[in-house]
C-alpha cells in the first residue's frame, strides 16, 4: 500500500508538471497568434523589430541569444568541471564543505548583481582582452571587428564594450555554479570499489579520475552543461544591462552585439501596443520552444550515456 501511494504521488507530480508546461505553451500560443498570423514565416527571418510598422521578427535576437549562450558555455564548462573535480577529489574535507557552500551561494546571487558588476567593473577590464584577441585572431570571421583597427592604441574602445563576448562571459559566471553543482554531485557518487580497484592496479589520482570518475560522471556532465545552456538562453537582466538593442544579425562576438530574446521582451514590454504585445508573446514562445528542445536533447543524451555505461558494465 505505501508503495502504491508513493507511486501515485510521483505519477501525479509528473503529470502536473507536464500539464503546467502545456498550459504555458498554450497561453503563449494564444497570445502570440495575432502576431504570428500577421508575420507568418517571416517572423523567424526578419531582423528588424517594428510591430507597429508591420515589419518585425526575431532573426537578429535569436542569433544573439544563441551566440551569448554558446560563449557562456565555452567559458563556464571548463571552469565548472575543474572546480567540481577539485571539490570532489582534491579538496580537504573542511575546505570542501566551505567550497560547496560558496558555490551554492553563487548560484543564488540575483542576476542583476552580476549585471551591475559586469557593467561597472568587468566590462572595462575585458576590453583589453577583446582587443588582443581581435589583433591576433581577427582573421577568424568570429573574431573580426568591423570599422576599427584593434592594433591602433588610439582606437576607440566603445566598439568592444557592448559585445556578445563580454555578455557571454558574465552569463558564464552565472551558469557555472549550477553546472558545477550537478557535476560535483555526480562525481562524488562514483563507486568506491572501482576507485580502489584503479589504485590497486597502480593508477595515480589523475589516472583514477580519468578511468573511473569522468566516465561515470559523463551523463551528469552533459546534463549539467545542458541545464546551464538552458539558463544561459533565458538570461535577461545581465544581458540587458550590457548589450544595447541593435536589431541586426551580428556574427562577430567581439564588437557591439545583438540583444537576446528575453532582453527584447524586458525592453519593449512596457511600451508595446496590442500587436507589439502579441509579437513579444511570440518571441517568448520561440524561446520557450528552444529551451524545451535543449532540455529534451539533454535528456536523450543522458539516457544514452547511462544505457551505454550499463551495457559496458
Amino acid at each position: 500500500m505505501p508503495d502504491r501511494v508513493f507511486r501515485g504521488i510521483l505519477r501525479g507530480g509528473g503529470t502536473l508538471v507536464l500539464a503546467i508546461m502545456l498550459l504555458v505553451g498554450g497561453f503563449l500560443t494564444y497570445r502570440a497568434w495575432q502576431a504570428l498570423s500577421a508575420a507568418r514565416w517571416s517572423f523567424v527571418t526578419t531582423e528588424t523589430w517594428e510591430p507597429d510598422g508591420g515589419h518585425f521578427g526575431i532573426a537578429a535576437v535569436l542569433v544573439g541569444t544563441v551566440l551569448i549562450a554558446l560563449v557562456a558555455i565555452v567559458f563556464a564548462v571548463p571552469l565548472a568541471l575543474g572546480t567540481a573535480l577539485y571539490i570532489s577529489e582534491f579538496a580537504p574535507p573542511r575546505l570542501r564543505r566551505t567550497l560547496i557552500s560558496v558555490v551554492d551561494l553563487m548560484a543564488a546571487v540575483p542576476s542583476v548583481v552580476y549585471g551591475l558588476w559586469g557593467l561597472f567593473f568587468f566590462q572595462g577590464h575585458v576590453v583589453t582582452v577583446a582587443r588582443w584577441i581581435s589583433t591576433y585572431f581577427g582573421w577568424i570571421p568570429l573574431f573580426e571587428v568591423d570599422g576599427a583597427d584593434p592594433r591602433d592604441p588610439l582606437a576607440t574602445a566603445t566598439v568592444f564594450t557592448s559585445s556578445t563576448f563580454i555578455a557571454g562571459m558574465i552569463v558564464s559566471l552565472m551558469v557555472a555554479p549550477i553546472i558545477c553543482s550537478v557535476m560535483r554531485e555526480v562525481f562524488s557518487q562514483a563507486p568506491v570499489g572501482e576507485r580502489e580497484g584503479a589504485y590497486a592496479l597502480g593508477a595515480h589520482r589523475w589516472g583514477m579520475i580519468r578511468s573511473v570518475v569522468l566516465p561515470f560522471g559523463k551523463g551528469g556532465m552533459i546534463g549539467g552543461t545542458m541545464l546551464g545552456l538552458g539558463r544561459a538562453l533565458g538570461e535577461t537582466i545581465a544581458v540587458y544591462m550590457i548589450i544595447s538593442p541593435v536589431f541586426v544579425i551580428q556574427p562577430h562576438i567581439l564588437q557591439n552585439g545583438t540583444s537576446s530574446v528575453s532582453s527584447l521582451i524586458a525592453l519593449r514590454y512596457g511600451e508595446a501596443s496590442d500587436l507589439g504585445m502579441s509579437a513579444l508573446m511570440a518571441a517568448g514562445l520561440a524561446l520557450f520552444l528552444m529551451t524545451l528542445v535543449v532540455n529534451f536533447a539533454a535528456s536523450s543524451i543522458v539516457a544514452r550515456s547511462r544505457s551505454g555505461a550499463a551495457s559496458d558494465s
